[in-house]
């Protein structure tokens, strides 16, 4: 499972943050041709990303890159930008199955021989899009993730788009119902309010209760504080380890069932405790790596 907490995005017409993207900590750098690019500087911008793909090291952090869409300029994007080994590209505004398996064909077509297969993660920000959210995450192999777009999403539904984000409650429940039956990750929509760390803070901690696991980011210094919230607790931990301690005695007893201070271990629990302890040993070698 890759790890994807955060999902920075880099402004593509950046030349200094897409040299120093490696320095910004984060899971995911998401190297971006669509919003953050005028319409006049998109030729130069699909360049500069293709540049770095070539000659920046950025480390353990997955590479991704946001085309534009395929009525603009998103089937240039995937000729330049697929053969310079991207470990994924972000497809925005995806409503349909179809949509994804025409960007699959044309990735398919633009990738090198040998090359490791560029994953596709799939933003939805329409009310189609998030309707069509399982077909979408079952559209192809491909499909990483789904990931919510929700500025766009809320515009659509001609409504506020607020901080508490009562606004989006359904299109969350929804996307991670949709990715977590189609066996593929849930990330959540950016907080767009850079100063406000507290606000992230919550923001981040609904998300992850609601299943997502991650968060876009738009400012490198929301990485941290999406990690922090992330992180598993010291106590998650530890129960998780007597989670799986109780499962191995009764198994060692020839008991059918495990018990933790006096509640019966059921397949539910052991599953998010190794989830748990999963993602604590990932985080544990990715920051002896780092070191």
């Amino acid at each position: 499972m890759e790890l994807r907490r955060s999902m920075l995005f880099i402004p593509g017409n950046s030349p200094a943050m897409l040299q120093n993207g490696d320095v910004f900590g984060a899971d995911s750098v998401i190297l971006d041709l669509e919003d953050a690019v005028a319409p006049q500087e998109k030729d130069a911008a699909r360049l500069l990303v293709a540049q770095a793909l070539t000659y920046v090291d950025y480390g353990a952090a997955e590479t991704v890159v946001r085309m534009n869409p395929l009525d603009t300029f998103g089937g240039e994007d995937i000729k330049v930008i697929v053969p310079r080994r991207p470990d994924a590209l972000m497809a925005p505004k995806v409503e349909t199955a179809q949509d994804i398996q025409k960007i699959a064909a044309m990735v398919a077509a633009a990738e090198q021989p040998g090359q490791k297969p560029v994953r596709i993660i799939a933003l939805l920000e329409t009310p189609q899009g998030i309707y069509e959210a399982y077909a979408i995450a079952k559209a192809h192999p491909r499909v990483a993730a789904l990931a919510l777009g929700a500025e766009d999403y809320s515009a659509a539904l001609g409504v506020q788009r607020t901080k508490e984000g009562s606004e989006i409650f359904t299109a969350r429940s929804l996307l991670v119902n949709a990715a977590a039956a189609a066996g593929i990750q849930a990330i959540d929509t950016p907080f767009t309010d850079a100063n406000d760390e507290e606000g992230l803070r919550q923001d981040t901690a609904a998300a992850k209760q609601f299943g997502f696991k991650g968060k876009l980011a738009i400012n490198p210094r929301q990485v941290e504080v999406i990690h922090r919230v992330y992180h598993p607790a010291k106590a998650d931990i530890e129960w998780a380890e007597q989670v799986v301690a109780a499962l191995a005695k009764a198994e060692a007893e020839g008991s059918g069932v495990a018990s933790l201070n006096g509640k019966m271990v059921d397949a539910p629990i052991v599953s998010r405790a190794r989830q748990i302890l999963f993602l604590a040993r990932l985080l544990k070698v990715r920051k002896e790596l780092a070191e």
